[in-house]
């Protein structure tokens, strides 16, 4: 039996720790070496050790997380970038050409949002917003030239949630792929792929690297085909994983299991307090059975992960308020790391989407909820609320 045939039939918390990631053949070392190497020695014109020539094109420590990506989502193939946005820069640029059009959510990241708008549509991308936890909304924007519908599920910072497999239906018809930002929920708690998407996009940044340490991104093909052109593009553009980064991301992909049962046991508990404060307008979190897409979260994912927003009486001011007064909830942005962090999205990550058809609202608080003990976080935001 092959080791490939063998991961097949193993669980996710194997596969997140062998994936990939067989002991060094030169040394027997258990973990993957850091291979912090420009160039290798060939055997005579043409003739590649194990395929590899310079780093851009392939290096070991990256063929190992690329291999272990791949494994985790279910994919034929899985590339690793320099950050989240690399990776779906290079995903545009590989499946659109100009005069295309692509759907993307009314609620998307900042970044991403930024990308087609002030990128993509200058090369000639055109796009059109639809709350794409409505199938009808979603198919009244799709048109003759519709290449991509782009999917986060759940939503930054608004913590919506969109039926993939029912997205995906719609896709296929179309004649389009559907992508799949799955940062939030991390393969552990979501499998897109099985679910009917085309490509998995993952800021590896947040859960997978998972200690704040590390800046990269993912690519997961479920085709072989569109996973060469995906890695021809890599190649060709360049904003690769670099070996040390890769390698921080493997690392951390041993303990995703575990670090999501805890993000998922911690956040449930602070979103449950914070449905109850007096102070609180309204919670998201896919968690609660008051959340428009819990009966989906529910269908398609294992736990709900570790972001939280809430909206806050007294508007934005006293929303940035509760930022400032926060302590132990760090004020900064990025999310997923071992470590809780507070955010206003409206100042912060989604500064860029002001004034657009995705501006987030003034009074939004987004948590990364941490492993910390539960009570402490608690206490935390009880004070930074005032009460």
């Amino acid at each position: 039996m092959t080791d490939s045939h063998q991961q097949q039939h193993q669980n996710f918390e194997t596969l997140a720790i062998h994936a990939g990631q067989a002991a060094d053949a030169q040394t027997g070392a258990v973990v993957t070496p850091i291979y912090q190497v420009s160039t290798y020695k060939q055997d005579g014109v043409g003739g590649l050790r194990g395929g590899y020539e310079y780093s851009r094109s392939a290096n070991p420590t990256r063929t190992a997380l690329e291999e272990n990506l791949a494994a985790l989502e279910g994919g034929r193939r899985g590339l690793a970038f320099a950050s989240g946005l690399a990776a779906e820069d290079c995903l545009l640029r590989t499946v659109l050409v100009p005069g295309d059009h692509v759907v993307i959510p009314n609620d998307a990241y900042g970044g991403t949002f930024r990308l087609f708008a002030k990128v993509a549509e200058r090369w000639g991308v055109q796009w059109s917003v639809a709350d794409t936890s409505d199938p009808t909304a979603v198919r009244e924007q799709i048109r003759p030239n519709t290449k991509v519908i782009w999917v986060e599920t759940p939503s930054n910072p608004l913590l919506g949630i969109t039926d993939i497999a029912v997205i995906a239906d719609i896709a296929r018809h179309a004649g389009a792929k559907l992508v799949v930002d799955n940062t939030f929920a991390s393969p552990y708690l979501q499998q897109p792929l099985a679910l009917g998407a085309d490509v998995v996009v993952h800021s590896t940044t947040k859960y997978m690297g998972g200690h704040s340490d590390v800046v990269g991104g993912a690519l997961i093909a479920a085709d072989a085909g569109l996973g060469e052109e995906l890695a021809f593009h890599q190649n060709a553009m360049g904003a690769v994983a670099g070996p040390f980064d890769a390698w921080l991301v493997m690392r951390g992909i041993k303990t995703l299991a575990v670090r999501m049962d805890r993000h998922s046991e911690n956040a449930t508990k602070v979103a449950e307090m914070l449905r109850s404060h007096p102070k609180v307008a309204q919670v998201l979190y896919p968690g609660l059975p008051e959340h428009a897409g819990y009966d989906i979260a529910v269908k398609q994912m294992k736990a709900f992960g570790g972001m939280v927003s809430f909206r806050i009486q007294g508007g934005e001011e006293a929303a940035v308020e509760v930022c400032n007064r926060a302590k132990l909830f760090t004020l900064g942005e990025s999310l997923g790391g071992v470590e809780s962090l507070i955010e206003h999205p409206g100042r912060m990550t989604h500064a860029s989407a002001a004034g657009s058809a995705l501006e987030v609202p003034s009074d939004l608080v987004r948590l990364s909820v941490g492993i910390e003990s539960a009570d402490d976080l608690l206490a935390d935001l009880r004070q930074a609320l005032g009460a």
